[in-house]
């Protein structure tokens, strides 16, 4: 029951997420001016901030003694930076700008670099602390659940990474109409200081108990040790190999999203919800692949070596979807030539182009979904420790 609580916020958590990915590239768009360059600029912050929040948590791991206690903190910071980032943050920083800093160096490349560095500071902030969601909430779930912890973080992943994929289609479809960029930032806002209410009722509800502050996640309950294949390899080079691996398949996973996301552009076009559906398709890729895992984290005899073959066919379906995306244009020019000039008509050249965004890249991001629980569950290696899992 309390896992499918911190299941149903974390869906919650990644649809809010997805909102400001979503909002933050019109914002940026139009501060930057031109959409390609605002979506490929609000991805490398995005993941990047991400990263560099994940990389914090895991040197102050040892200073926090109920990380979902503290993720609840970092949702309501999030909260609240949604709050007011249109008339706090992004209106006079954008003014100022324009006003100031842009006469005073004079156009040119001056000017654009400059655009770039604001643009990348004004969402770098809230990306920092949305790096830092995911290790709190698992770390924090871990504690209370500490059997089956591969299928827990496989779980936790997949309805994080659901709930991206749906608030993207929801922001893009519906609330950037509804309520315009504003107001789906307080739409955001909103499901942020809900999940962090929720994450603080469950936090004290379910409360740890005496456990020290840094001490492992598996053993704080009283849990033996998960038990792992030994490998040749000593822990801490086995660690280094899997961090090494993860760096790896982290960049490999940003170019498949930027290179199909260019090169689907070319496909559906500039209309206005390209973008959230290329996005779209890319997570639930991904969360599918975490959902298949989850019920095989706990019982692959060699992880690594299962993480080996995941990669290996990772890379070859990606290869093939090369002469699927050729076949794209010609399945989009007979959608185009075949549908109504009507509102069910565009319901059904929308559903459309999502299948073909589906078609190019879900059976490479559903191998990448899996990805993150294998290594996560390697790591562990007989403890849960919440530095290990940012």
């Amino acid at each position: 029951m309390m896992l499918a609580a911190l299941a149903l916020l974390f869906v919650l958590s990644g649809a809010a997420g997805l909102f400001y990915e979503a909002v933050w590239s019109r914002y940026l768009s139009l501060f930057v001016g031109h959409d390609a360059y605002a979506q490929i600029l609000t991805l490398v912050i995005y993941l990047g901030g991400m990263g560099l929040g994940a990389l914090l948590v895991s040197r102050r791991s040892h200073r926090i003694r109920d990380p979902l206690f503290a993720y609840a903190v970092v949702e309501g910071l999030v909260g609240v930076l949604g709050l007011l980032f249109h008339d706090s943050i992004y209106l006079p920083v954008t003014g100022w700008a324009y006003s100031s800093l842009f006469p005073a160096l004079g156009g040119g490349t001056g000017v654009v670099l400059a655009k770039w560095a604001l643009a990348g500071l004004l969402i770098l902030p809230q990306s920092i602390l949305l790096g830092a969601t995911f290790p709190l909430m698992s770390a924090g779930t871990l504690r209370r659940l500490p059997d089956r912890p591969g299928r827990t973080l496989s779980i936790l992943y997949f309805t994080n990474s659901l709930g991206a994929a749906a608030g993207v289609l929801i922001a893009g479809f519906y609330l950037f109409q509804l309520a315009g960029l504003p107001g789906t930032l307080i739409a955001a806002a909103g499901l942020n200081l809900l999940v962090a209410l929720g994450a603080l009722v469950v936090s004290k509800t379910h409360p740890l108990g005496e456990v020290s502050v840094g001490r492992d996640v598996g053993r704080s309950v009283g849990d033996e040790p998960t038990d792992l294949p030994t490998y040749r390899l000593p822990p801490g080079e086995l660690r280094a190999l899997l961090m090494l691996l993860a760096a790896g398949t982290a960049v490999a996973s940003f170019v498949y999203e930027v290179g199909w996301i260019r090169m689907l552009s070319l496909v559906l076009g500039s209309s206005t919800h390209s973008f959230e559906l290329m996005l779209s398709a890319f997570i639930l890729g991904l969360s599918l692949g975490a959902w298949w895992v989850r019920a095989r984290a706990d019982r692959f005899t060699d992880p690594l070596r299962t993480l080996a073959i995941v990669q290996l066919v990772m890379g070859g379906l990606a290869i093939l979807s090369l002469p699927l995306y050729l076949e794209s244009f010609q399945w989009t020019a007979t959608l185009l030539q075949a549908t109504a000039r009507t509102e069910p008509g565009y319901v059904f050249f929308t559903l459309s182009r999502y299948a073909i965004c589906l078609i190019v890249m879900l059976p490479a991001t559903f191998c990448a979904g899996m990805t993150l629980p294998l290594m996560t569950r390697m790591l562990m290696a007989g403890s849960i420790t919440m530095r290990q899992m940012a």
